[in-house]
């Protein structure tokens, strides 16, 4: 690998670690937040769902945007803003305020995540774009390991705003990064008008293989992001752990889901994507049941952490197969492609994160049968759309 190429790639893993800088370090800070605003634990994870509303919609924009006008630009307006409105949360007084600076910085840090997605298409296809994308999934999965056990040691100096403040200096360094990147979309290469990047989306949804991937990962995520709005609480309040804790058990699935990351590359050349893809949503709706078990009857952790562990880090693989699948089949859509992948990744998710906390915070089961469920579904998109197509 050529030195620009190692640089591109470190960049790609900077862009797409966005989504979990900006919730998981975040995580920890959860209970304070409520506690600090007087809400309810529903209102304070409505701070996530903002988020992830606005990285959702974002992406719809991001995506066009950089199809008729190149990757660096909408990449670098992206993160600035980001670094503007992760400054802004900081400062929040009210969680109305707090609200708003949440889903904007969402919406201008997922140009980040989906335009890499499409620089990794332009550049890479077939096994190798496979191999990139594991590759990436490998630098993402150190966010979630690194992003909550910072986050807890910030809380030990420092309130919840000290959070976004390390987020604002992130943001920053991740805009000047911006700048010396090449572009890789040439502009003979760029869809002439913003409304004919904008017209690939009804032509996407007409295509049953993609949108099959689309709902699968939209399922997919509902799941994860459950655990991310839920755990917090599940671990503070119901079995009592410090926020330096429960940001450790944070680390550990990060670990996992950095190590399985490793798989897809290892064997893009000896197992079929579709056997990767199904062997892994089915690893996770079996061991989602187990775990759905264990809120209810109330496990001890040595039983309740690796369960969670094994249900979760199966995510590494399905996302990365399921991506590089549905991207294989698109040429100059893979902007547009990759927008709403990333919509269907984050918008169910973030719709139903409040669910977790529905029922109060002294019980898990709305958890898991959110996670439950949604891996259900996943696997019903899977076998209905995607396997044999």
């Amino acid at each position: 690998m050529k030195v620009s190429e190692i640089g591109l790639f470190i960049f790609l893993g900077l862009m797409t670690a966005v989504a979990p800088l900006a919730t998981d370090m975040y995580l920890p800070a959860l209970p304070e937040l409520a506690e600090f605003f007087g809400i309810s634990p529903s209102l304070a994870q409505l701070t996530l769902t903002m988020t992830m509303a606005g990285m959702a919609l974002g992406q719809l924009l991001g995506g066009p945007l950089s199809d008729r006008f190149g990757r660096k630009i909408p990449i670098l307006v992206g993160m600035t803003v980001f670094t503007l409105t992760s400054y802004g949360a900081s400062e929040a007084s009210t969680p109305s305020v707090l609200l708003f600076f949440r889903f904007v910085q969402g919406f201008f840090g997922s140009f980040g995540l989906v335009i890499a997605r499409a620089i990794a298409r332009d550049i890479k296809t077939g096994t190798e774009l496979l191999t990139l994308y594991s590759a990436l999934m490998m630098i993402n999965g150190l966010a979630p390991v690194l992003a909550p056990v910072a986050g807890g040691q910030i809380l030990r100096w420092t309130d919840w705003r000290g959070v976004f403040y390390v987020l604002t200096g992130i943001g920053l360094l991740l805009a000047l990064s911006c700048i010396p990147c090449r572009e890789t979309l040439p502009k003979g290469h760029r869809l002439p008008r913003l409304t004919a990047a904008l017209r690939s989306y009804p032509h996407l949804f007409h295509d049953s293989y993609f949108m099959g991937h689309c709902l699968l990962e939209g399922f997919l995520f509902i799941s994860f992001f459950g655990y991310l709005a839920g755990s917090s609480f599940l671990f503070q309040h119901i079995y009592g752990l410090s926020a330096q804790t429960y940001s450790l058990i944070l680390g550990v699935v990060g670990v996992g889901l950095l190590l399985t990351g490793l798989l897809p590359a290892a064997l893009a050349k000896k197992v079929l994507d579709d056997a990767m893809l199904r062997h892994s949503i089915i690893l996770s709706f079996i061991a989602s049941l187990f775990l759905l078990a264990g809120f209810y009857f109330l496990w001890p952790l040595h039983l309740l952490i690796p369960i969670l562990v094994i249900t979760v880090i199966p995510l590494s693989i399905t996302e990365t197969v399921s991506m590089s699948m549905a991207l294989s089949r698109q040429g100059k859509n893979a902007g547009a492609a990759s927008a709403l992948l990333g919509f269907f990744t984050v918008a169910p998710g973030s719709l139903t994160m409040p669910l977790t906390g529905i029922a109060g915070e002294d019980t898990a089961l709305p958890l898991g049968l959110l996670m439950t469920g949604g891996y259900a579904l996943c696997l019903l998109s899977y076998w209905k759309w995607v396997h044999g197509k």
